[in-house]
């Protein structure tokens, strides 16, 4: 935890800073020896510089997490995975031997987005900003430094120095209001980063199953593909012994070429979702050699209650609390504009003028003459053109749209919610639909017209037609599960952050080409 030191900097109030005396007191020609004033006034701007250097020692700290501490909860409560922050050594390599040990078996869901979250370097590049950020915040808490400046004019024995010791009030005076808006913005960007992690582990979570959807659907047309190339050849054999005529021949040699152009396309977009999951997941090298599942997984036995997730939304969401902490920040720039917009900058400090100088006369020893001089100093605006409206008018038109933007934030995360969960219930009937209805009576079709073919009851085009259907069918029931599972994911990032997919939800290609559905193009489809 960081330990600001602003409470401390407010109870020192600079005595006698707040008054202004422009009557030095001088001194005439001293009696003391050179070597006491020498001595004496270095010690006096030492003492000046004392109290400031106490302050700026030790009065503030970084957190041992790195600020992490909001990003890990969430990682760890909403997503039950662990974070890890890579130093200027790299990733530690507890986390490099669990990654290893999740590759080393066939990647599930879950363990995608824990390989993710421990090495993909846009996360780490995100943790790096959370660390300036956090610097800001500690340098935020630090009294205003003291400015020390010396002139001397003469280079020999007669001379005159000026010193003088400066800090600015303002700024000390508002240092505990400066380190609370410093605060909010810190915290903040803690949730900003902890929606980074959301962020990412949904995106991990949503291309983990279309990759997995597009080696399915790829699997399945090859399966598909070997049956229409038996059926082509049988074709051939029949066409030669006058049992099939061209026409029908030729029907089953373009359903079987048809469906190896689909294949072809379908294993493209394979390769292509392997890629993105690969980048996704910031692996290189031997490591892209990751094994998946063959098939999604099952629908789960229960589904997610939907009574208090608008609440749980509100509460929860890493953006609608960055927005809250922003909007906290924005207040206190506000207030602090209103009371110090008038001056800007208001600086006082200590100042000592020395002259020293020697006279000859005639039959004595030389007269060395010392005189010091004693003020305070002051530097402020002087506010002509500007007694502070602009400064406070920003303020306040910041501060109004942050507001508003909050307001627009829970209600776009209320109805995100809301449509998240529709979508999640909607495409679980769906898949259930497919799996409990349209596949047996696909399969039903297809035993039976195969039995009345072989009767010669059913002529081939009336089996192609059937193929296809069926075909379409199954491509279809895969695209309805993958839907699914990232609807759960939707439905998730809704409730606690992370990004919203409406925009790119249904329709995506299981196995065919960007923004195309492979059933959509499936032949016969």
């Amino acid at each position: 935890m960081i330990r600001p030191c602003n409470r401390t900097g407010a109870r020192l109030g600079l005595p006698g800073m707040g008054r202004l005396s422009t009557a030095p007191g001088r001194t005439g020609p001293t009696t003391r020896a050179p070597g006491d004033i020498a001595r004496t006034r270095p010690v006096r701007l030492a003492a000046g510089l004392a109290i400031p250097a106490l302050l700026l020692g030790g009065c503030a700290s970084f957190s041992p997490d790195a600020g992490l501490s909001v990003a890990s909860g969430y990682a760890a409560l909403d997503l039950r995975k662990d974070i890890v922050k890579a130093d200027d050594q790299g990733i530690a390599p507890t986390a490099d031997a669990r990654v290893d040990a999740l590759l080393r078996r066939p990647l599930t869901a879950d363990g995608a987005v824990q390989v993710a979250l421990l090495r993909n370097r846009g996360l780490q590049a995100a943790f790096n900003d959370l660390g300036v950020s956090e610097a800001q915040y500690v340098q935020a808490t630090l009294p205003p430094a003291p400015r020390l400046s010396i002139t001397q004019w003469g280079l020999g024995f007669n001379t005159d120095i000026e010193r003088s010791v400066a800090a600015s009030a303002l700024e000390l005076a508002t240092l505990p209001v400066r380190a609370e808006i410093a605060r909010q913005r810190f915290r903040a960007d803690q949730y900003n980063a902890a929606g980074q992690v959301l962020r990412l582990g949904g995106e991990a979570r949503r291309q983990y199953y279309r990759t997995v959807a597009a080696n399915q659907a790829t699997a399945f047309l090859e399966q598909a593909l070997t049956g229409a190339e038996s059926a082509s050849t049988l074709a051939t054999q029949l066409g030669e012994t006058g049992a099939l005529n061209k026409l029908e021949q030729a029907r089953e040699h373009a359903f079987y070429s048809e469906l190896g152009a689909q294949l072809a396309k379908a294993r493209v977009q394979q390769r292509a979702e392997r890629e993105r999951l690969t980048r996704l997941l910031g692996l290189w090298g031997r490591e892209i050699d990751f094994q998946l599942p063959n098939g999604l997984p099952a629908l789960p036995k229960r589904l997610v209650d939907g009574r208090a997730i608008e609440a749980e939304a509100v509460s929860k969401r890493a953006d609608v609390q960055a927005a809250r902490f922003e909007l906290q920040s924005l207040v206190g720039q506000f207030g602090l504009n209103q009371a110090s917009g008038f001056v800007s900058v208001f600086d006082v400090g200590f100042a000592n003028q020395f002259q020293r100088s020697r006279t000859f006369e005639a039959g004595s020893a030389p007269k060395v003459d010392k005189a010091s001089l004693n003020g305070f100093t002051a530097d402020l605006t002087i506010p002509i053109y500007d007694f502070g409206t602009t400064a406070v008018r920003g303020a306040k038109e910041s501060y109004l749209a942050s507001a508003n933007r909050l307001a627009e934030r829970a209600v776009n995360a209320r109805s995100e919610v809301r449509e998240a969960y529709q979508r999640y219930r909607g495409q679980y009937d769906i898949t259930r639909h497919y799996q409990t209805s349209v596949l047996p009576l696909r399969r039903t079709i297809q035993d039976q017209a195969l039995l009345q073919y072989s009767g010669m009851l059913l002529d081939v085009t009336t089996l192609i037609v059937d193929a296809r259907a069926r075909i379409l069918s199954n491509i279809q029931a895969i695209e309805a599960q993958r839907d699914f599972w990232i609807a759960a994911t939707d439905l998730k990032a809704a409730t606690v952050g992370g990004g919203f997919s409406a925009d790119n939800f249904g329709g995506e290609p299981a196995g065919g080409s960007p923004g195309t559905s492979l059933a959509v193009a499936t032949p016969g489809g």
